[in-house]
């Protein structure tokens, strides 16, 4: 987005990709596995996305709403559910949220305020979604961004792409070489010294301004200045989450009469096996479910992606109360993509902590007025983490070039 936007402002812009595709978190899996074009990293379009709406719209790409009668089941201690029943304690934690004077992580504020046995229920709940849905680790997660998730109206309607998160990185680096900007691939920068780049192969680039946009972690990876690596030591107070997702295609949609239920119209399963979530590609046909497990326990995972896979299977097994056997008799293709373990990526996504503000503060200075950070992780909206937040911080960060 950085590339798009100063190219279209007339500045030569070169691209320096460590891997051998473009996208980063955004991973196109192959769609002659798939049978579409199925996503490894980033998936969903979360609430009003302005930013990533109007690049969709311009690109020609078609979005795919959620539906409204897509279906989210529950099933722990062998009881399946759709609807969610009443957890104790819940409908205090609204008042508790708003009264909050000073942010703290969210398992302090579950202490302080939910200690008793009789919220123990209500207390793995959050505990579940802030590690499930944000990657977040409880003990440093902002209660604070907690807050205006749920007071703001919680989780919102989401879309896809039916071409795919991969179709529109396509469409950016096409407008990028067509304001005359390059991209080379396989180039993983090692050193940055003032306006000149040194890459891994030996290559060497020099430019008026450089903008860095790995995700936080491989930061520490990047040989910069001393005064550089001091400023952007402020990186490791915002939360990086990690998250470890599956992609299993079927030969059919299998699960659409198990249980004794039509689940024909799926959307969610929630449980507490292994991989505890699982999605269809409702309403899209495609016989693939997806599973998710995110957070402290996605990153002290060391099971390679064959033992993934299994485990995914046996999950799987035991929600639906089929024989693991038969499920891998059905099984097509499969991905098992712990991002943690990425190279070039260490994790996920970030999440605020209390200490996050200060640090965008100082991770969004520029360097000697030649050296830039971009991405998700200094985002302010709502939506931090997301491909939204990518673009829109990469967009005021070209702006802020732009003019001076």
């Amino acid at each position: 987005m950085v590339g798009r936007e100063l190219t279209r402002a007339g500045h030569r812009v070169t691209i320096l990709e460590a891997r051998d595709r473009l996208g980063g978190r955004i991973w196109e899996l192959p769609a002659d596995q798939f049978g579409y074009r199925a996503e490894g990293g980033a998936e969903f379009i979360h609430g009003e996305a302005p930013i990533t709406k109007a690049l969709v719209a311009e690109a020609g790409l078609t979005l795919v709403r959620a539906r409204r009668d897509g279906q989210r089941w529950d099933k722990r201690s062998g009881k399946l559910s759709n609807r969610d029943d009443d957890v104790p304690g819940f409908d205090l934690v609204p008042a508790k949220l708003a009264a909050l004077k000073r942010d703290l992580p969210i398992a302090e504020f579950l202490d302080r305020n939910f200690a008793a046995d009789k919220f123990a229920a209500m207390r793995r709940s959050i505990i579940r979604m802030t590690e499930g849905y944000d990657a977040a680790d409880p003990l440093r997660a902002s209660t604070f961004a907690l807050r205006d998730e749920w007071l703001g109206g919680g989780m919102r309607q989401s879309h896809r792409l039916e071409e795919g998160y991969g179709a529109l990185m396509d469409f950016l680096a096409a407008e990028i070489r067509k304001g005359g900007g390059t991209i080379h691939l396989r180039a993983e920068v090692t050193v940055v010294e003032d306006t000149k780049v040194r890459c891994a192969n030996g290559a060497r680039f020099n430019g008026d301004r450089i903008v860095v946009t790995v995700p936080l972690p491989v930061l520490h990876d990047i040989q910069f200045d001393p005064a550089t690596t001091a400023q952007w030591q402020a990186a490791d107070a915002i939360g990086y989450g990690d998250v470890i997702k599956l992609v299993f295609r079927f030969k059919h949609a299998w699960w659409s009469q198990a249980l004794g239920h039509d689940l024909s119209h799926l959307s969610f399963m929630m449980s507490d096996e292994f991989v505890p979530t699982w999605w269809t590609q409702y309403p899209r046909p495609y016989p693939v479910l997806t599973g998710w497990f995110a957070g402290p326990r996605a990153a002290q995972s060391r099971l390679s992606e064959a033992m993934l896979i299994e485990r995914g299977l046996e999950s799987l097994a035991h929600i639906f109360e089929q024989e693991v056997g038969t499920l891998r008799a059905l099984l097509i293709a499969a991905r098992a993509l712990h991002w943690g373990q990425d190279k070039f990526a260490r994790g996920a996504y970030s999440y605020a902590t209390p200490e996050s503000y200060a640090a965008q503060d100082e991770l969004s200075k520029p360097v000697r007025g030649i050296l830039y950070y971009a991405g998700e992780a200094l985002y302010r909206g709502r939506d931090m983490g997301t491909v939204e937040a990518a673009l829109a911080n990469g967009k005021d960060v070209a702006a802020t070039i732009a003019r001076g």
